[in-house]
This record gives C-alpha cells, structure tokens and sequence, in this order.
C-alpha cells in the first residue's frame, strides 16, 4: 500500500476535525496546545491541498462548508477508528469509550431506546451517548451516525439489519370523543369518523392502516381528517384530546389504555404488528462502544 499521508498532513486533519467540533480556531488551538495561526495556517495547507474550502471563516465565527461538513463527518469517524484501533491493539480498552451516535425514531425514541440507553451508561459511563430522534432516514458515512433504529429493511447491502420486535399496532380514541360520535362497531363505519394519519418524512405518503381480517392482514383506506407530520406521537397526542381514532403501537398507549384514558377501537380486527431493526454499517471489527451497545439492545 502506498502512503498517501505524511505526518504533517494528518496532524492538520486532526487539528481541522477539533476546529470543526469546536466551530473555532482558538477553542481548537488551546485543545492541541498550539496557537490559533497555527491552526488556522494548517487548515489552509488541507484546503489547498484538496482544492475546496473547508470553513467560510469571518471575523467573529467560522463555519463548515458544506464540502466541508461531509470532509469532518468522514475525517472524525477515520480519526475515531484509529484511536479505537490502538486502544485495542494495546489492551488499553478494557471497556467500551468514547462517543456513540444513535438515530431514532420518536416512538422507539421514547418508549424503548432511552431507557436503554440509561442503563447503558451507567455500566458504562465512559461512554457519550448522542440520540437524535427523529423520523427522517440518516446517511452514516455523511452524518457519522454509529447506529440507527428504522421501521424498515435498508436497501443498502452495505448496512446490516437486526431485527429488535415486531410492534403490535392498535386503534385508539378517547372516552370523550366515542361519547361525541359513537363507537365504531365494523371497519365500514371508520369513514364517518375523524381519522388521524401519520405522514412519512422520507416519502410524504400516508402511513396505511392495516387491520386482521379472517386471519389475513389487509391495508384499508379511511378518510382522514388529521395528518401528523415528522412527530408520530401526535397521533396519540391528538387521540388523548378527543381529536379522532389512530392508529398506534401499543406499546406507546399500555399507560392510557390501563388507566382508561384511551379506549382501544375495533380490537376484533387488531394482531397486525410492524417490524422495528437495528441497522448499522458493515464493518469486520466494530468499536467496542458500538459493539457493547448493540448486545445490550438485543439481548
């Protein structure tokens, strides 16, 4: 293998990741232990280097480009893998360190994965948890995440997929708003009814309503009065306030369905479950903070 990287060309990728993490060329200086011109005239060497500009720099702050952002995401993941790599090689990491990047969605977000994550920390508290939740779908290699939880099989044959539980769905209303317009009592009526829909940030569709019928799982349209977007607990936000019927997983609602707040709908058509995985990139030796935290998940 050819070297493509001398020692100084290295140390201004570290010095760059710094500026990057800490948005300033004084904050990076003073971590590295040099002057913020040293800093800043070895991020230029980076930038003329690869022919781009890294940082869009004025007199009060800095800035990532957007070339530059993808650059740091890539430079701070290499950089992670090196030290995570030595620290093995040299028997230093007895246990798992360093920072864990978690993408969820709000549903597995709330009423699974921050639980876990709680525990996780304090069995290892070297560890740095970072959960963004959200609904939307993430780029590993651009946005560094180590982890996602989705609601679907990845397409990408480089990611690997663990299955965590196959979620019950059920439907629920208020008290209040059955009293107001009455109980379903058939699949028919839901057309007379408010319906409350969660629409899917990657693709802007309507997630379809799925009902057991004669042992067989069909997908049925209804009217919908209420679109929740980006946030799929509005769904049952919006159920708690009398605003109409949705459609959630269980999981989410065990609370307000024992306690009587919400009332489960048409439960003779319920058994449909949706399937939540574990996806994170191929890789012959995963950091043992990443590691660690995919065994506590699945066991």
């Amino acid at each position: 293998m050819q070297r493509h990287f001398d020692d100084m060309q290295l140390g201004s990728i570290e010095l760059f990741v710094l500026a990057g993490e800490q948005g300033s060329f004084t904050a990076a200086a003073n971590m590295a232990g040099v002057t913020p011109a040293a800093v800043s005239r070895s991020i230029s060497r980076l930038e003329e280097r690869l022919g781009v500009r890294l940082f869009v720099r004025t007199t009060r702050q800095i800035r990532l480009t957007d070339s530059g952002r993808a650059y740091f995401e890539q430079c701070r993941q290499a950089l992670s893998q090196l030290v995570e790599a030595e620290r093995e090689v040299t028997g230093q990491q007895s246990a798992p360190a360093g920072k864990l990047r978690i993408s969820a969605p709000t549903p597995y977000a709330h009423y699974r994965l921050l639980e876990q994550v709680a525990a996780f920390r304090q069995r290892y508290p070297e560890v740095q948890v970072e959960v963004h939740i959200s609904n939307r779908n993430i780029d590993f290699a651009e946005e560094g995440y180590d982890l996602a939880v989705r609601g679907r099989l990845p397409q990408d044959s480089s990611l690997i997929a663990r299955k965590l539980e196959d979620a019950a769905l059920v439907l629920v209303a208020s008290p209040a708003y059955l009293k107001r317009r009455g109980t379903p009592k058939a699949i028919d009526e839901l057309a007379q009814h408010d319906c409350i829909y969660f629409e899917l940030p990657s693709t802007g569709r309507l997630v379809p309503w799925t009902f057991r019928i004669d042992g067989d799982i069909r997908e049925l349209a209804t009217s919908e009065a209420v679109v929740c977007a980006d946030d799929f607990l509005g769904l049952n936000t919006m159920a708690l306030h009398g605003g109409g019927i949705a459609h959630t997983y269980r999981f989410t609602v065990e609370r307000e369905l024992a306690s009587g707040a919400l009332v489960e709908v048409l439960p003779q058509y319920s058994g449909c479950t949706r399937p939540f995985y574990l996806i994170y990139p191929h890789a012959r030796h995963l950091p043992l903070r990443v590691r660690s935290f995919v065994d506590a998940l699945l066991d």
